[in-house]
């Protein structure tokens, strides 16, 4: 059976239209309906009320989003407490508005005021509209209305409460892990095809909360809610302090994307560090928001020795790109191409092309992802140098391999 439509989608059509801020648009319907001068949503905080929407044409000086003033002085508390109605047609008929200073600051004549509740049933604040003049037309019909807007509202707010929550949540488990360091650095092993000699290692971040949550969704989260260049930022420090005990034959590969790689930050990590044995990763295919910035950093980390590696080549349109632009030393085919790639006539092409490509450029290739012998004599055969996946060494914490090493 379908749902009935409710009395505000029937009035305001277009709120449910999609595109438009509903709780603004509720405003400034119920303002223009009720013919009032203000519509406002406000919050209680403690002992204050705080307007957090206003609809005021003509009034913003009045009423603003943000200001607070005491909840005892306004309306709201008196309607809440239920010492004063929701609708009130002329505040000179109600004694208590009288006493009230805030009727005489606006003034006061007409208002309607109506409670909105959290999910939990507590009051959240209360979606007001109020004007200078009375409106003795006002009834039961008019506060029916408001009560529909209302609900309308609420909803919104709650879903704008339930993200602003989950938000603050994300960010307070960043920031736990930025003050706590709660992540350690795995090293994946990166092997020279022709004689299985280890040519460098990647460098992967593993978070220690539990649950476990893979890394991509700790830093997404992190670009959630503005700290993604901090946390990048942090690993790779963090992982470059491994460099110095691994053999000098070896490379270190650190991760990082565009954004972190345009604000120039990274650069003062590389330079306290043997930049020729870094190979840094771009790791993601978004749009690049200034490219000249990109290659202005990308040839300074060059100047001091580092490498760039530009990751998921051949996944699609968006990894070709990125090769064509930032001209990378480093090309590392996806697995998408690795896989299957000595049974699949396709692949193989592919990944041909790619390192012909690679030769022309005066590039390397990595393959990554193969976890088969026979994928890994076919991209030999087919010229590629290095490679990496789980059959030629899996990721593990760095300090195990540190230990290897020592005793290799």
């Amino acid at each position: 059976m379908s749902q009935s439509p409710s009395k505000a989608s029937v009035l305001a059509p277009k709120l449910f239209s999609g595109g438009d801020d509903v709780i603004a648009s509720s405003l400034s319907f119920i303002r223009s309906h009720l013919d009032m001068d203000v519509a406002y949503i406000s919050e209680f905080v403690g002992d204050e009320v705080i307007y957090r929407d206003v609809c005021a044409p003509g009034y913003e000086q009045s009423i603003k989003v943000g200001a607070r003033a005491p909840l005892i002085e306004s309306y709201c508390h008196y309607v809440v407490s239920g010492q004063l109605p929701e609708l009130i047609p002329d505040t000179d008929l109600e004694p208590l508005t009288a006493t009230l200073a805030v009727t005489r600051d606006f003034p006061i004549r007409s208002y309607v005021g109506v409670p909105i509740l959290r999910s939990d049933g507590s009051i959240y604040g209360m979606f007001c509209s109020f004007g200078k003049f009375a409106r003795p037309t006002l009834n039961s019909r008019d506060l029916e209305v408001a009560r529909a807007f209302a609900s309308l509202a609420s909803d919104q707010l709650k879903t704008k409460i339930s993200f602003a929550s989950a938000a603050h949540q994300k960010l307070s488990a960043i920031e736990d892990v930025l003050e706590a360091q709660l992540f350690d650095i795995a090293l994946q092993p990166i092997l020279r095809l022709k004689d299985q000699g280890t040519a460098g290692y990647e460098a992967l971040c593993r978070f220690s909360p539990q649950p476990y949550r893979p890394p991509n969704q700790w830093f997404d989260d992190a670009a959630e809610v503005g700290l993604q260049v901090a946390l990048e930022l942090f690993v790779i420090e963090v992982a470059l302090k491994i460099l110095p005990k691994l053999p000098t034959s070896c490379y270190l590969a650190v991760n990082t994307s565009p954004a972190t790689l345009a604000t120039g930050k990274l650069l003062k990590l590389i330079e306290a560090a043997d930049g020729e044995r870094i190979v840094v990763e771009i790791t993601e295919h978004d749009a690049i928001d200034d490219l000249d910035v990109l290659l202005m950093e990308i040839d300074n980390l060059r100047d001091l020795g580092a490498r760039i590696a530009v990751d998921d080549a051949g996944a699609g349109y968006s990894g070709l790109q990125q090769i064509i632009r930032l001209r990378p030393d480093v090309i590392k085919l996806d697995m998408s191409l690795t896989q299957d790639v000595d049974k699949d006539l396709a692949r193989r092409a592919l990944a041909s092309a790619m390192v012909q490509f690679a030769r022309d450029t005066n590039a390397h290739v990595v393959a990554e992802g193969i976890e088969t012998e026979a994928e890994m004599r076919t991209l030999k055969n087919l010229g590629v140098e290095l490679g990496q996946g789980y059959h030629l060494g899996r990721p593990a914490p760095s300090g195990e391999v540190l230990k290897l090493v020592r005793s290799a």
